[in-house]
């Protein structure tokens, strides 16, 4: 996508779905990788996602909560809906009230997310490793980035008109603003919420990875699949 297009998971489903198929008309085995935990789920499950909304009220949703805050924002929802989101989950609001003035009725709960029927037969495979390992590796996948350019990709983003999700992008804002140590701090709050997403999946094969290298792993996961 360009920078300056606008993109979800709902377009992301209808992309990945045709590219799963596709390989396995060709007798070849898809491997998805990730990741956001939303994006993984729309890419193996049929999930009742919500279609996009027009520019006009998304810009005009953002214009009310950038002025108004999330939580008074939060108090124009539906009393039931309201009760399933956060006042301050700025992403979530948002996301109801355009769905609500675009005449278009918002999820209800997250429930359907978790729903064991996937499109096709998958092996979900789960990696973990030892908590300060991982901080380490991420520290130093950052600075990786950071040497190979990451934040003047941001700025030249930012430039040529990034839209809302391009800059939701992991450590977009912190890279914007040269702040490293954020960016970091995003990436293992990142990491931490893929594990939430990875515990309420069902049917999750747990391969502990800490001490292991690439190949040691990536033969115990072609085991489980013969």
């Amino acid at each position: 996508m360009d920078p300056t297009g606008e993109f979800s998971a709902g377009r992301f489903a209808q992309l990945a779905h045709a590219e799963i198929d596709q390989l396995i008309a060709e007798g070849r085995r898809p491997i998805v990788v990730g990741g956001t935990g939303l994006y993984l789920r729309a890419a193996l499950a049929d999930l009742d996602l919500r279609p996009p909304v027009s520019p006009e009220i998304r810009a005009e949703v953002e214009q009310n909560v950038a002025e108004h805050g999330p939580e008074a924002v939060w108090a124009d929802l539906d009393p039931d809906v309201a009760a399933t989101i956060h006042p301050r989950d700025r992403k979530r609001i948002a996301r109801t009230i355009e769905l609500q003035r675009s005449g278009i009725d918002p999820p209800r709960s997250s429930e359907g997310l978790w729903t064991a029927r996937l499109r096709r037969p998958t092996l979900l495979v789960g990696l973990t490793i030892d908590r300060e390992e991982l901080a380490s590796r991420i520290d130093a996948r950052v600075d990786e980035m950071i040497a190979a350019g990451a934040a003047e990709e941001a700025r030249a983003a930012a430039e040529a008109g990034a839209s809302r999700t391009a800059r939701a992008a992991l450590g977009f804002e912190e890279l914007l603003a040269g702040e490293l140590d954020a960016v970091k701090r995003a990436h293992r709050a990142y990491a931490r919420r893929q594990l939430t997403w990875m515990r309420k999946m069902e049917g999750v094969e747990l391969i502990d990875r800490t001490g292991r290298d690439d190949s040691d792993v990536a033969r115990e996961i072609v085991a489980s699949l013969d």
